[in-house]
């Protein structure tokens, strides 16, 4: 099965004809299976906040969250944390999770690592760690650093430990140059799913952090050839795995939404776990 989703959903006008408000997400659940949602790396959500989630939502619908920026090291340089913090984090994001999985509703967990997670031998020992930690929850894993990926021969020993490990690589589609971003490597790590995350080609605004970086960085539209192209790269990864979620991130410009619908009618998908839209209850 091909899944696409987006990151959150209140900010895709496209799905809702153009209106300038906030998208609610059940109106988003009436146009795409799967929802990425970052608001866990800041700050792990109340049991409320999820049986929310799921209220809004049909059965089948997926959601992909993000794991807590504790469990993904981000921060620690300037603010650090003890084991007994980070064990106590892992500890509460399984409870907050639980309620997605007893559901199924529950895609994928996404450790999205900073750009110095390096490959180390500590990094690599990290990862076995959070396996142990997680259970058997599922587990995808983003590196930003091109250092996991430096010759053809090294992706391969690194995609063979994440699979001896149970975690999805994530197939990512971002600048990238010698010194910082990841090639778009097409991998299948995990056969019960590949996950595809596509930020854009935006190099200008990836590579300069400047006052509005968080803003430019994602600013891009595929273009129709390069969503064929992300198509048949879906294809392929689809033709190794159970199931294949492609999130788009490009949103800056808010593209996300329209290349996500033409990337459903490219593949000629036509899902049955979708909410009811409004015009389908006249």
């Amino acid at each position: 099965m091909i899944s696409i989703g987006l990151t959150t959903w209140t900010e895709h006008p496209a799905l809702i004809g153009g209106e300038q408000r906030p998208v609610t997400l059940t109106e988003y659940a009436g146009h795409l299976p799967l929802v990425e949602l970052d608001t866990p790396f800041y700050g792990i959500p109340r049991t409320s906040t999820v049986a929310n989630w799921q209220a809004s939502v049909p059965d089948g619908f997926q959601f992909i969250l993000k794991a807590n920026q504790v469990m993904t090291t981000h921060g620690q340089r300037q603010h650090p944390v003890t084991a007994e913090e980070v064990q106590a984090t892992f500890t509460h994001y399984r409870e907050m999770v639980a309620p997605l999985v007893a559901q199924q509703k529950l895609q994928t967990i996404l450790l999205q690592f900073p750009p110095y997670f390096n490959r180390t031998t500590a990094n690599i020992e990290y990862l076995r760690q959070v396996r142990l930690a997680m259970g058997d929850l599922p587990l995808a894993v983003e590196f930003r650093s091109p250092s996991w990926f430096a010759t053809p021969g090294l992706t391969t020993d690194v995609m063979a430990y994440l699979t001896s490990l149970k975690l999805t690589n994530v197939v990512t589609d971002e600048p990238h140059n010698l010194n910082d971003g990841i090639p778009l490597v097409a991998t299948v790590t995990t056969p019960q799913l590949a996950v595809v995350r596509l930020h854009g080609r935006n190099a200008q605004g990836w590579f300069n952090q400047g006052a509005n970086w968080r803003k430019t960085r994602t600013l891009y539209k595929y273009s129709e050839a390069e969503l064929q192209s992300i198509a048949t790269l879906v294809r392929q990864l689809a033709a190794q795995a159970q199931n294949v979620s492609v999130i788009f991130n490009n949103n800056s410009g808010r593209d996300a939404a329209p290349n996500a619908l033409r990337l459903k009618e490219i593949l000629q998908l036509h899902w049955t776990n979708l909410a009811p839209q409004q015009l389908d209850l006249f």
